[in-house]
């Protein structure tokens, strides 16, 4: 075949495709023509269907549930566990506890005895509630106590668990609930026997005496008729009661004159807040009216003969008589001066206040180890004990108080009190107290002849 042949060979095979892709590019397009017509006359575009439109078929289907004699049997396949709770007894001891709880496991007793963490469920106090999960064998699964956590005065929760063949026992504190307590009495005999008879914790009965220790010797100063209400926290988990908190507010009424006080938030405070008067006036003073709790004046700041020497000499100090190994609480802020034996008075504690003003406590019994010289001590913090050291005919404590060395009587001596609430905070202050206030009128509705105590 010549070149010529060849090309011109080429060119018709070159033509019959060219014809082949003409006639494919005419279809395709007349058939694209007449589906855009079809669309375009009828003046829709074309979109997915509506699934609102689409047939629905429903499919039921029976399922197969166990027999009930299935559900035995893969009952009776799993070891049962019996999830108990007890309440501690005077008296019991681990192993009485574990058998009421239906737990044989020796093993699990030595854990607890012999584990650091674990060994706090060993503090068995009557009426402390214990809850326990065990198997039909008598192994113990887990078992949880709530106990005092001595760190830092709170509760927490000791948990013993089996993991494999051991136990783990882990604590964290306590998630309690807290409710809010009110009470009022009456002094009839003392305050102790009108609060046990209201059921108020002897707790709450300290808190009243510190918080009003200031402006009421409850040793002397009481008067049958003397009323108070009083408004506590309580703290409480599942159910039981875990401590008493708290004293939120209270009022007191001794000899006609009414004193209030509020417990009050501070962030700003080291102790978290304080307690103050209804009118804003911090109701801690400077310095406590009696550094003894409970006692009686056994002899005044006056002249008097000397119990001992038989002389007529000035007592210059006031003696609280009180039982030995009484705690014995520092009247106010300041530095230990003199912490040791002195002559007649046996063994004192002189603290250095401000302003001249130091305190002085004799005859002690012996010394709270804070009593050191130097050491800086707070209000109501205990520093000794009642005593009969040095020229004592029986056991009291010698109590005087000093401005610039001379003696003045600390029963009549003004003790101002500290510094007020600041202005920023007396808005929430007074929300405070028109709560409190409300409370007060629910326990006692009627108030006649009494007068509101300002200092």
């Amino acid at each position: 075949m010549s070149l010529k042949d060849k090309f011109l060979g080429f060119g018709k095979q070159s033509n019959m495709l060219a014809g082949t892709t003409r006639k494919t590019r005419i279809l395709s397009a007349l058939a694209l023509f007449l589906a855009i017509s079809a669309f375009g006359a009828a003046g829709v575009v074309p979109i997915a269907p509506d699934a609102a439109n689409l047939p629905v078929r429903s499919i039921t289907e029976t399922l197969a549930l166990p027999t009930l004699e299935q559900q035995v049997e893969a009952l009776s396949n799993t070891p049962p566990h019996y999830v108990s709770e007890e309440v501690i007894r005077n008296g019991d001891t681990l192993a009485s506890l574990m058998t009421r709880l239906g737990a044989d496991d020796e093993a699990a007793a030595n854990f607890i005895k012999s584990d650091a963490t674990a060994r706090g469920i060993l503090q068995l106090k009557a009426g402390k509630r214990v809850q326990a999960e065990v198997r039909e064998d008598g192994a113990l699964e887990w078992l949880t106590m709530t106990v005092p956590d001595m760190r830092d005065n709170s509760v927490k929760t000791i948990s013993v668990r089996r993991e494999g063949n051991g136990f783990k026992a882990v604590d964290a504190p306590a998630k309690l609930e807290a409710r809010v307590e009110m009470k009022s009495g009456r002094i009839m005999s003392s305050l102790f026997a009108a609060t046990d008879a209201q059921q108020i914790p002897d707790n709450v009965t300290m808190q009243l005496v510190d918080m009003f220790s200031t402006n009421i010797d409850f040793a002397s100063d009481l008067k049958q008729g003397d009323s108070f209400n009083v408004v506590y926290e309580t703290l409480w988990q599942n159910g039981e009661l875990v401590r008493t908190g708290r004293v939120l507010a209270a009022e007191f009424t001794n000899a006609g004159k009414m004193y209030q006080t509020v417990w009050f938030d501070d962030p700003k405070s080291k102790d978290g807040g304080g307690y103050f008067a209804f009118d804003g006036k911090s109701l801690k003073k400077a310095f406590l009216k009696s550094p003894l709790e409970f006692s009686r004046i056994s002899s005044g700041f006056s002249m008097r003969t000397h119990p001992i020497s038989g002389k007529w000499k000035a007592h210059e100090g006031v003696d609280f008589a009180a039982s030995t190994g009484t705690p014995i609480r520092a009247a106010a802020d300041g530095i230990i001066d003199f912490s040791g034996g002195q002559n007649g008075y046996g063994n004192v504690v002189v603290i250095k206040h401000w302003n001249g003003v130091s305190t002085v406590y004799a005859h002690m019994s012996r010394f709270a180890n804070s009593a050191r010289k130097g050491a800086k001590i707070r209000q109501g913090e205990v520093i000794g004990f009642v005593g009969s050291t040095g020229w004592a005919t029986g056991p009291h404590l010698h109590y005087e108080f000093r401005v610039n060395n001379l003696p003045r009587n600390p029963l009549t001596v003004d003790m101002p009190n500290s510094q007020p609430l600041a202005a920023a905070d007396m808005q929430r202050f007074k929300q405070v107290t028109t709560d409190m206030t409300h409370r007060f009128a629910l326990l006692a509705p009627e108030k006649a002849d009494i007068k509101v105590a300002t200092k």
